[in-house]
């Protein structure tokens, strides 16, 4: 069993950052494809960024691409996300999922553990 615990979630005017943190449980958290995914209120959730378990490939959102990154820290068992430029439309609960191995990041189908998710809220 996995758990996830995401932090860093917050009120920030339209142009502003954030740096979401996902702390995870376990002692393979490097085998571990990454992911962070949002819901809108109202919306469907859906996919933001992933990340394989060794770092050096990631995956975003048309959306964010450009704006948002993914980072992870083996050592640390923690995943990232870096979000600078954010507008009103970037409004959601963020969360944090992980699946051990190599899966598709996109699809939210992939992963087994999910995090209880943090408030992002953009104020225009």
């Amino acid at each position: 069993q996995v758990q996830l615990v995401e932090s860093g979630g917050g009120l920030v005017q339209a142009g502003g950052s954030l740096r979401l943190s996902c702390a995870t449980s376990g002692r393979t958290f490097s085998l571990y494809t990454m992911g962070w995914f949002r819901q809108g209120s109202g919306k469907e959730r859906e996919f933001v960024a992933g990340i394989r378990s060794s770092g050096i490939s990631t995956y975003y959102a048309d959306s964010v691409k450009g704006r948002f990154t993914i980072s992870r820290d083996n050592a640390k068992n923690t995943v990232y996300l870096q979000m600078h430029g954010l507008k009103p439309e970037d409004t959601a609960v963020y969360y944090c999922a992980a699946r051990r191995g190599t899966v598709a990041p996109i699809s939210q189908l992939s992963y087994d553990y999910w995090g209880q998710g943090t408030q992002v809220t953009v104020s225009s």
